[in-house]
């Protein structure tokens, strides 16, 4: 038969955490959160620059369709057109210019958010 255990043995450490595996939770945590916020951030980022992109590209291909429909050959030289869409101010720069052959003309289409460029697209317009 054994002996008793002694009553400071019975005693059971007490139970919990310390303050710094607490810490160390509370860091990992943080960590977790802020990369969340982060990816976040950047996908409502990406969701702006496509909806910018998209509204540009309408603005762009309106005025290239115009100089397309005109039953002229556009003038050498730039342009300014300001265009609305989705209760947006967006600019469209058409910058004409020759080539090598006299019957084509290239037209590029710009489009500005304030000064900043969203889009370009380019074209050929030949005579009719």
């Amino acid at each position: 038969m054994k002996p008793p255990k002694p009553l400071k043995s019975l005693r059971a450490r007490p139970r919990g955490f310390t303050l710094i595996e607490v810490l160390v939770a509370l860091g990992i945590v943080a960590i977790a959160l802020v990369a969340g916020l982060q990816a976040t951030a950047a996908l409502t980022n990406n969701a702006q620059r496509q909806s910018d992109q998209l509204l540009a590209q309408i603005c762009a291909e309106n005025e290239l369709v115009k100089v397309r429909l005109s039953k002229q050959m556009p003038g050498i030289g730039d342009s300014n057109v300001p265009c609305t869409q989705a209760e947006r101010n967006l600019r469209v720069v058409l910058t004409v210019a020759p080539t090598p052959n006299p019957s084509f003309r290239r037209v590029d289409a710009q489009v500005f958010d304030n000064e900043s460029p969203l889009l370009r697209i380019s074209t050929v317009v030949g005579r009719f």
